[in-house]
């Protein structure tokens, strides 16, 4: 199903995707559905990668710096 919608691109924007749209011979739709899919794709893969390392011990960036310095890297 689709749905049309006003969306409001600069204008360089919007010269950008029809310029692409032109040398994809896709239209200006298909290329910001695909575009919208695929930023929420990485999205996904990044909540998935979260859930996964949750368990992972943490350490905080003044403790890490302190370690370094301790191991004589900083």
């Amino acid at each position: 199903m689709s749905v049309r919608t006003t969306v409001t691109f600069e204008d360089d924007v919007l010269k950008l995707l029809k310029l692409k749209a032109v040398e994809t011979s896709h239209s200006v739709s298909e290329l910001v559905n695909q575009l919208v899919l695929d930023a929420f794709r990485e999205d996904s893969e990044d909540l998935k990668s979260f859930r996964e390392r949750e368990s992972e011990e943490t350490i905080s960036l003044e403790r890490f710096m302190q370690q370094l310095e301790a191991d004589g890297k900083l």
